[in-house]
């Protein structure tokens, strides 16, 4: 399967993706510039990322504990979400995402 991530620069980069694993943890595992401080734990919102309008509504609700890392984060859009919280599967493959800025 394959997820698509655009970068910083625009720049859209087609990535193989793992059945079960974390959008954060592929985004990383390619070497794009994701911070992901907290190594997936939903414990900060440096893995921010916006999901591709048409692909938003097939991921599953944000929980509570999402909700409230996403109020720390920057640049929020109707369609924010924790990449390390969209774990991967079949009916995600294609997913389109774009990288939130994130301030240093």
């Amino acid at each position: 399967m394959k997820i698509f991530v655009t970068d910083y620069e625009g720049t859209e980069h087609e990535l193989e993706a793992i059945e079960g694993w974390s959008a954060m943890q592929v985004i990383h595992e390619y070497g794009l510039p994701i911070k992901a401080e907290c190594g997936g734990a939903c414990a900060c919102a440096t893995c921010h990322v916006y999901v591709d309008p048409a692909w938003y509504g097939k991921l599953p609700p944000k929980r509570q504990e999402e909700e409230e890392r996403l109020d720390e984060a920057f640049d929020l859009k109707e369609t924010s979400r924790l990449s390390c919280q969209i774990i991967l599967d079949e009916a995600l493959d294609g997913l389109r995402l774009s990288l939130a800025p994130n301030p240093d």
